[in-house]
């Protein structure tokens, strides 16, 4: 099993974190880089191979990560010379992938368990399958519903329930051949086109644990919370 974890991005929304360190690379805890943490899951998941996307201080990517022998599992690199958006740099090393694979941000810390959904993206034979989780939005205020300037409905202080995307895709490589390797492709634009086109994605749903560490106050909460995860997240660490 083969999975591109998408490490290119500055981490502009976790500076100062990231001035001197990429992303995937800021500590949990004292002793484990969020990286680490993926690539232990991914071994332990059975995925042999792993393709780093890098770009913003990928040369120290480079040099923590190395070979990936120090996990069990096979590293090769792509450079992201200019931005691409989520979805792009995978165009760029289409033609090394296998039919199916998993992409993902490098910087989540969750529990999800990888091989799990890769396979079941596999047996759907699905174009792209994504790992959601469920959020609630609670509104701290009084919502109104109107019409031709008539107040029509109200609710005082409603919650929204939806399900986000967790940064974690199956990708079959047929689904993005007919975009052009080089140019920028957002999680968004390809899911627009594949609703369009009535090949809708399939949702592979997530109730576990899920922390997308994009923002100091996400970042702060993985650390206070890490050491009750720790064994749940680095199985035999």
């Amino acid at each position: 099993m083969h999975v591109v974890i998408l490490a290119g991005g500055k981490g502009v929304r976790l500076r100062p974190y990231t001035t001197a360190l990429p992303k995937p690379l800021v500590p949990i805890g004292e002793e484990h880089a969020i990286l680490e943490i993926v690539m232990r899951q991914l071994a332990d998941a059975g995925f042999t191979s792993c393709t780093l996307a890098i770009g913003h201080l990928g040369h120290i990517i480079r040099a923590y990560v190395g070979d990936g022998s120090q996990w069990g599992i096979k590293v090769d690199y792509a450079t992201e010379e200019s931005p691409l958006g989520t979805m792009g740099p995978l165009l760029t090393m289409l033609d090394r992938l296998p039919e199916n694979f998993l992409a993902m941000n490098g910087d989540i810390l969750t529990d999800l368990d990888f091989g799990a959904m890769y396979r079941t993206h596999v047996a759907a034979e699905a174009p792209l399958t994504i790992a959601t989780y469920a959020r609630k939005v609670n509104i701290d205020f009084g919502v109104l519903t109107t019409d031709c300037g008539r107040v029509i409905g109200f609710a005082e202080k409603p919650s929204m329930d939806y399900r986000v995307s967790m940064g974690v895709y199956g990708v079959s490589r047929e689904a993005l051949s007919r975009y052009t390797p080089g140019l920028p492709l957002g999680f968004d634009e390809l899911v627009l086109d594949m609703l369009a086109a009535d090949t809708p994605p399939h949702a592979y749903e997530f109730d576990g644990y899920w922390l997308d560490i994009g923002r100091p106050d996400d970042y702060d909460r993985a650390n206070r919370e890490f050491s009750l995860h720790r064994d749940m997240l680095i199985k035999g660490a």
